[in-house]
């Protein structure tokens, strides 16, 4: 039997005349629209050269047509590779010379600058997709005559390769199976009761784990309706509240939503179920939301490795500064750091990882996916967490210098290799430091050579076309040298503690 994704969300789907994504322009599709061209969009990829196991790039807006190519993909036993449509080409460059796609897809205004750079990395086969079933791509779906057969696939076949990083060395591939995906939404859908009569507010990018493959595959999973927005905005969200039953978001929307006005107990009354990820959920916004609402927050926990691992429960406390218990089928630990032993309640120490959600490992890099796992099969996640007496886990901290700034993954060598670069720049530090909008501002503290003509306007111009809008710095701090310790690493938490109160008041 085949573990297909696209067999199980197909054979779960709900009637047929169901509205599966409601969206404006006349792109909503019931779910027997989307599963048949999905389908069509299977063909078009087979008739454009790929094959099973091949890898299909897309750094595309966000539109129906985009979880339209994800099903097709699986339905073609394709890997899927999304791509934040923020990428420079500088950066789309890594992406495509590491994963060599059998087929890239971007946006029809960059077709001409995606196919020079796709040919000069000799990948050949590049096509557009559009937010209004416009592009090359939408053409061939238009025109193919027939849908795609469904290819078998095994519970450890890839579905999708999403790129995470440390804060050293390049982005890496995290390998995703079907499997993966499959058991997460099935247990998400359960855990959070979702059904056929919900409808889910989405407002989530859709190039990475969050949206995609819990949003979208945990709606798909019940039978769902979503309410597609291209993104976030305050008035949109608001409006749709009446006739909507849950939102899933990252703690921005949230601070941002209680500024809004049009947030009442009354606006909300319809609703059952808010969940907050990607970040930390700050235990005041979770009070000011109880407040303002009389709904508490559900926050969860995840990574792009893992998909979701734990979650705060449907009925019980969900606890602020928290995010939960492990999920059904997962198995949850802290551990020392060093030694891998296991810790008591109420230690700190390194979250471990366990279960049918975990990765299969780094495209390409054998070496590191080994590093990263104890031989008992337990994934490190590089997350300090704390679990306490009543079982409830606490994420304290990062073991790297990871920025999350807006639900965004930020990675400081990233960012400090671009401004080293810099005519006139020593060195740099880039750290994460509290934000009252993004969680964490993006903050460069920069060492700059006797003499030169730098200023925080210089360096921000600098970064403009080279990093993507949410990486490019809040704030571009000047020190006359970096603090160190004895063997000569720059103590970044002395740089955060310095500079914790430059984005108050």
């Amino acid at each position: 039997m085949s573990a297909n994704l696209f067999d199980l969300l197909l054979e779960r789907a709900p009637r047929r005349d169901k509205l599966a994504i409601d969206a404006p322009d006349g792109l909503s599709l019931t779910y027997a629209e989307l599963f048949a061209r999905a389908g069509r969009a299977a063909r078009a990829l087979v008739d454009s050269g790929v094959e099973p196991g091949d890898r299909v790039a897309a750094q595309i807006d966000k539109s129906p047509d985009a979880i339209v190519l994800a099903l097709a993909c699986f339905k073609a036993g394709a890997a899927l590779l999304p791509l934040n449509p923020a990428y420079t080409l500088a950066e789309l460059e890594y992406f495509l010379d590491d994963s060599a796609p059998a087929l890239t897809i971007c946006r029809p205004e960059a077709l001409d600058s995606v196919r020079a750079l796709a040919a000069r990395l000799g990948l050949h086969a590049v096509d557009s997709l559009g937010t209004r079933r416009d592009g090359g791509f939408a053409e061939r779906i238009a025109a193919a005559g027939d849908e795609a057969p469904t290819v078998a696939r095994g519970p450890d076949d890839l579905a999708a390769i999403l790129y995470t990083s440390g804060t050293t060395g390049r982005s890496k591939g995290a390998m995703l199976t079907h499997d993966n995906l499959a058991s997460n939404a099935l247990a998400l859908a359960e855990l959070w009761r979702f059904s056929a009569d919900d409808v889910l507010i989405h407002v989530l990018p859709v190039f990475h784990t969050h949206g995609l493959f819990v949003a979208v595959n945990v709606a798909l999973c019940a039978g769902a309706t979503m309410i597609f927005q291209p993104r976030f905005d305050g008035d949109a969200v608001v409006a749709a509240l009446p006739r909507a039953t849950s939102l899933m978001g990252v703690p921005t929307f949230y601070t941002r939503l209680l500024d809004h006005p049009g947030l009442t107990r009354e606006r909300t009354a319809h609703m059952r179920l808010f969940v907050s990820g990607s970040a930390p959920l700050l235990a005041e916004t979770h009070a000011r939301w109880r407040e303002r609402t009389g709904h508490a927050v559900l926050e969860r926990y995840g990574m792009t490795e893992t998909n979701m691992i734990a979650s705060n429960p449907y009925d019980g406390e969900r606890r602020p500064g928290a995010v939960g218990f492990a999920l059904p089928g997962v198995s949850l630990r802290v551990a020392d750091p060093e030694t891998g032993a296991v810790l008591p309640q109420g230690a700190v120490g390194i979250v471990e990882v366990k279960g049918p959600n975990v990765f299969k490992g780094y495209w390409r890099m054998p070496e590191k996916t080994a590093s990263e796992f104890r031989p008992d099969g337990f994934f490190i996640t590089g997350d300090l967490g704390m679990i306490d007496a009543d079982g409830y886990l606490a994420i304290v901290g990062r073991a790297k210098d990871l920025i999350i700034s807006g639900g965004f993954n930020v990675y400081p060598k990233e960012i400090e290799s671009e401004i080293d670069a810099i005519d006139g720049v020593v060195e740099s530090a880039v750290i994460g430091v509290p934000h009252p909008d993004f969680g964490e501002g993006v903050t460069a503290v920069v060492v700059a050579r006797p003499g030169a003509d730098l200023d925080e306007a210089a360096i921000l111009a600098a970064l403009a076309d080279r990093l993507a809008k949410y990486k490019q710095p809040k704030r571009v701090l000047f020190a006359a040298e970096l603090p160190r310790n004895a063997m000569g690493k720059v103590q970044k938490a002395a740089l955060r503690e310095a500079h914790k109160g430059i984005y108050e008041g």
